[in-house]
């Protein structure tokens, strides 16, 4: 019997910033012997709205996510925002 299981197998705390990175496995099963085996992977920082992710994953930022870890990375991105200031149509000649 085909069985396709869809579930995360990794879940990473990387940077300054703790950025969360998880790692979903899909695997393809015939009568328990793996078909085959792919890999997503999709990166949280703590400004995103986790809602929708997996209760570990949530439990995982929660943990990791302290108000100073949000207090810097906030500051982070207004410093790069300063530096790296968006145009607006007007300063490109736009409508």
């Amino acid at each position: 019997m085909l069985e396709k299981v869809i579930k995360i197998d990794q879940i990473e705390i990387v940077g300054d910033y703790k950025s969360i990175q998880v790692r979903t496995a899909t695997v393809v099963t015939d009568d328990g012997k793996e078909l085959s085996r792919s890999f997503h992977r999709h990166t949280l920082s703590c400004d995103a709205d986790i809602s929708g992710e997996d209760a570990e994953v949530q439990a995982v930022c929660d943990a990791v996510w302290t108000d100073e870890v949000k207090a810097a990375y906030a500051k982070h991105i207004e410093e790069q925002n300063e530096f790296f200031p968006s145009a607006t149509p007007e300063e490109v000649g736009g409508e």
